[in-house]
């Protein structure tokens, strides 16, 4: 038996058939047609045929699935040779898996062996009836299969393409498009409400999906697609095509109104008047086929005050104040003369939507009287100007311009000079001090997001283990990382404490398990897991409240014995210069950090307890100076006026207690 199937597939016969003339130029003549009709590649086509003819020997024959079975054409003549894997032995008992050797040779096996595997010629005359049926089923399957699949990489390359159609049928769902070779959908969604669809009226669509499903692509289009207007305006401007022209965004509300903001990338070029043409030849037959839709065509401008007064054109625009808040995101106030309101705001807010949708900021339209009056109410701010809020003469007569304009009477183009400076000297420096405020604020959490070790923002919440309200509430805020909670405490305690329902006490929490986090890192990098530690520390106790500083008394260890009390002998009192208040005594401890809450002040008389050193010195004290502080304290006697040091000794064999009437002046 063969070992490899390569050794199998080298093993082949070759059987040629001689057909007529007759049947060759059927078979080439329908297998043309095939190819032309679905538009198939000729070798799309034979593969098809291939296996139409497996399917068929399998059915013929009644061979079971594991056999190997294979079919070749000959692209030439169309004749088909069917090569079936056979076991070469002496004896046959089933022709259809088994060979003899000398047949074998006779086919051109010569390098055959008993018990080896070939793939011997199995071409049969004919198929029975029943195998020919399952021939074609099996072709018209694979050539359906072919073609639904070269219809799919088609029409998924033309995503994002303008492609022609006619209107087949219209239901209350959607409209059917047909595309030649296959139909697409154009969903209710996708249509143009003063549109009208009719059978068999050409239409041209924008391909906005295609999906692969059982019954082939699916293929939807649409026609309020803000970018079929941009493939339009790119088909109809040549500079555009090009690349002289470039559109930098586009506002749509599909059959009323459009905006288009235009930049011209090459020097001399008219950004606007390229896209409107010659007498506006090349706009209008974009707006022809829109259904007139009306476009208004906008320079584009980097200036951001600027580009905003040109996107609410026609109107004619006086101030435009500029604030990207932190959170809220991006608000325009722009000013406009009384008169130009409406225009400005259009026919139920339109021309100011897309002028938001264009600009990609929030637009906040008031009118010249109406920020007038806000301004002059807002005369006492700090923030405005002295030069507008001293002038009494123009103070007067802008509030002469308000009545008059309440009692209906016309309005002056003066008077609305006077109404603007007005509104630029209180207005407008209160709202750039408003923005100086923001980019504070935004570099105060650049900073804060630097201080946060990079391998904390990979980290979930879960892994700080906090208690169970805690995490909550950090989830309800969406800090969901631990570099989130790290970053919200280097901004401050504040910060956190804004949270509903967090308090000092969940504070306090979340703090205690930063601290006790160990950060995850990798073999051998030690040194960065000190660095990210350092960094943790630094984060959470830049957010601790400084204590208030106590005068009267320190609790802090001595920082060497033999500086402050020389040793006595017993029963002996070592009398040193006094000490005249006990503020001096805080120069000779050592500065340790506050604890959390505040103490109280200690009265006279009231015993200093000491800590042993081991409890809080750090890893370099000795044992040996941890024994020698035990048995001590300090104590400020009232009738002397000094600080004294207390000593407790051991009984000897003559007490019967503790002997504490030992005192060492300190």
């Amino acid at each position: 038996m063969a070992d490899c199937p390569s050794q199998m597939a080298g093993m082949r016969a070759v059987r040629p058939i001689n057909w007529t003339d007759e049947m060759k130029s059927a078979f080439i003549l329908a297998f043309n047609e095939i190819c032309e009709e679905r538009g198939l590649s000729k070798d799309d086509v034979f593969h098809a045929l291939e296996t139409a003819l497996v399917s068929a020997y399998r059915r013929d024959m009644g061979v079971s699935a594991s056999q190997n079975i294979e079919v070749e054409i000959d692209p030439h003549t169309g004749a088909p040779t069917v090569y079936a894997e056979k076991e070469v032995t002496d004896e046959i008992y089933d022709n259809r898996t088994e060979i003899l050797l000398a047949d074998a040779h006779k086919q051109g096996l010569t390098e055959a062996k008993l018990g080896d595997l070939v793939m011997a010629d199995s071409t049969t005359k004919s198929f029975g009836r029943i195998a020919a049926q399952t021939a074609k089923q099996v072709l018209l399957q694979r050539v359906r299969e072919v073609e639904r699949e070269h219809l799919f990489e088609d029409f998924s390359e033309r995503e994002g393409e303008l492609v022609n159609g006619t209107v087949q049928s219209i239901s209350g769902q959607h409209v059917t498009i047909g595309l030649g070779r296959t139909e697409a959908i154009l969903p209710r969604s996708q249509q143009v409400r003063r549109e009208r669809y009719r059978a068999h009226d050409k239409i041209r669509v924008y391909v906005l999906e295609v999906r692969r499903t059982n019954r082939g692509p699916q293929i939807f289009v649409s026609r309020n697609h803000r970018n079929l207007l941009r493939r339009l305006l790119e088909l109809e401007v040549p500079e555009i095509y090009n690349g002289q022209v470039e559109l930098k965004s586009i506002a749509r509300e599909a059959g009323q109104r459009s905006k288009v903001a235009v930049q011209a990338l090459q020097p001399g070029v008219d950004p606007v008047g390229a896209c409107v043409g010659m007498r506006g030849v090349r706009i209008q037959s974009i707006v022809r086929e829109l259904n007139d839709e009306k476009i208004d065509v906008i320079e584009w401008n980097p200036d951001q005050t600027q580009f905003i007064a040109k996107a609410l054109s026609p109107a004619r625009v006086s101030h435009v104040f500029l604030e990207d808040h932190p959170d809220k995101g991006k608000t325009a106030v722009v000013i406009v003369p009384d008169d130009q309101l409406s225009l400005a705001i259009g026919r139920e807010g339109q021309n100011a939507r897309l002028a938001a949708k264009l600009t990609g900021w929030r637009i906040d339209i008031k009118s010249l009287t109406e920020a007038a009056a806000e301004s002059l109410a807002n005369l006492k701010h700090a923030d405005a100007d002295p030069a507008i809020t001293k002038n009494k003469d123009l103070l007067d007569r802008a509030h002469e311009i308000l009545e008059k304009n309440e009692a209906g009477r016309p309005i002056t183009s003066e008077d609305y000079r006077a109404l603007s400076r007005i509104v630029y000297g209180v207005e407008g420096k209160i709202v750039a001090t408003r923005v100086a405020s923001y980019e504070e604020v935004r570099q105060q959490r650049v900073k804060a997001r630097k201080q946060v070790p990079a391998v904390a923002w990979t980290l979930p919440l879960d892994a700080l283990d906090l208690p169970g309200r805690a995490h909550n509430l950090l989830l309800d805020n969406k800090v969901e990382t631990v570099g989130s909670v790290l970053y919200h405490l280097a901004m401050g305690d504040k910060h956190l404490l804004d949270f509903k329902g967090f308090g000092e006490k969940t504070l306090d929490d979340v703090k205690a398990h930063v601290l006790a986090f160990e950060f995850p890192v990798e073999d051998g990098a030690e040194e960065d897991a000190e660095m990210v530690g350092e960094m943790v520390v630094t984060v959470v106790s830049s957010t601790e409240k400084a204590e208030e500083p106590i005068e009267e008394v320190v609790e802090e260890p001595l920082e060497e014995d033999a500086e402050v009390v020389e040793e006595i002998e017993e029963e002996e009192i070592v009398e040193e210069e006094p000490i005249d208040a006990i503020d001096d005594l805080s120069k000779s401890l050592v500065d340790i950090k506050p604890k959390a809450k505040p103490r109280k002040k200690i009265k006279p008389s009231v015993i200093i307890a000491r800590k042993p050193r081991h409890e809080i010195g750090g890893d370099n004290d000795d044992a040996a100076d941890d024994g020698s502080r035990k048995g001590k304290s300090l104590i400020f006697d009232e009738k002397i006026g000094k600080v004294v040091v207390k000593r407790k000794r051991k009984r000897n064999r003559q007490q019967d207690d503790w002997d504490v009437d030992d005192w060492d002046e300190f």
